[in-house]
């Protein structure tokens, strides 16, 4: 009896100690509980926008907090008031001095931030660029929308919703990269794709809803048998459409298309004023920043000259964030949960 009770133990000895190597094994196989994927609470990123109160950051901000909290690391946020290169260049010039781990930025004015820009990473603090790039900047990667094809996506969709025909007109922000090839990509479609499309008015919204709509209100004086205006952002849509409603009585108003999936846009697409928006994914804009941003940190601290004389890089150039449109069909899809 007694040795079947010293087997019994040796048993109960045996399957304990199976189960806390299994239970080891678990652990270690988590690639996010490896001391390689996790940061330092203490290591500071920062993201950088302009007109920072607007509801199109939400998102992004969203995705980047939450790769902060997966990798345990910290996030801040700022940026400028204003749609104002300068007051944008302040705030970057004040986030460089205070040296963080790494700045995610959408820059407001490609050429005007250049330097500012080239000034992070040459003092050795990783900058990637979203939503809005700089590509004569020496920022390791640009993550946001194929804006040409986005451009390209709404001609075609204006095509759709036109037959084809008629006077067609852009307001934009000229000054802002991104927009300037939504921009392009729509123009080069209309002009090679839909000979009936005539593209008569490419004007200034500056990105602000009053002067979009100011702007859309001279082309429609001028233009009263225009088919469609493709506004390249969210507040300009709604400018246009502000304008759009004033001319309520006339036989017929033009298509609206618009961009991104704030409140006020999307409720301008279900009543119908808008007849369609290109959705980004902000989301993905924000959380892959900060795992770029991640890689290009721990490298540079192991070694500061890690990406000297052309050395490979742990990121990829430009990230596709991906592009949707959003009608009266779809829009209760992308109204915030």
């Amino acid at each position: 009896m007694k040795k079947l009770w010293l087997v019994y133990v040796l048993l109960i000895g045996i399957f304990i100690v199976y189960v806390l190597n299994y239970k080891l094994q678990a652990q270690s196989a988590d690639p996010w509980e490896t001391p390689g994927l996790r940061g330092n609470i203490e290591d500071t990123y920062v993201m950088v926008t302009f007109q920072i109160g607007i509801d199109y950051w939400k998102s992004v901000l969203k995705g980047f907090e939450d790769g902060a909290e997966e990798l345990n690391v910290s996030v801040e946020y700022h940026g400028s008031t204003q749609h104002n290169a300068s007051e944008q260049m302040t705030v970057l010039e004040q986030v460089i001095a205070k040296k963080p781990a790494g700045i995610a930025l959408s820059a407001v004015n490609s050429k005007l931030l250049t330097a500012t820009i080239n000034k992070a990473v040459e003092s050795g603090i990783p900058v990637v660029l979203f939503d809005s790039g700089a590509p004569d900047s020496k920022a390791y990667s640009y993550l946001g929308t194929d804006n040409y094809n986005a451009g390209v996506e709404a001609a075609r969709k204006m095509a759709e919703l036109t037959g084809g025909n008629g006077k067609i007109a852009i307001v934009t922000t000229p000054d802002q990269h991104n927009h300037q090839e939504r921009t392009d990509g729509f123009k080069d479609t209309i002009t090679s794709k839909y000979p009936g499309m005539t593209l008569v008015a490419v004007k200034d919204g500056r990105g602000d809803q009053v002067y979009s709509r100011q702007a859309a209100e001279q082309i429609l004086s001028q233009y009263p048998d225009l088919a469609g205006i493709f506004a390249t952002e969210s507040r300009g849509g709604i400018g246009v459409a502000e304008a759009v409603e004033a001319h309520k009585g006339d036989d017929k108003l033009p298509k609206i298309i618009s961009f991104d999936t704030d409140k006020g846009t999307l409720d301008l697409v279900k009543d119908g004023t808008i007849s369609a928006t290109m959705a980004q994914g902000t989301w993905n804009m924000g959380y892959w920043s900060l795992m770029e941003l991640f890689q290009l940190h721990r490298d540079l601290a192991a070694d500061p000259a890690a990406y000297a004389h052309n050395m490979p890089l742990p990121v990829p150039d430009t990230v596709d964030t991906g592009i949707d449109v959003v009608t009266r069909a779809n829009v209760d899809n992308y109204y915030a949960k």
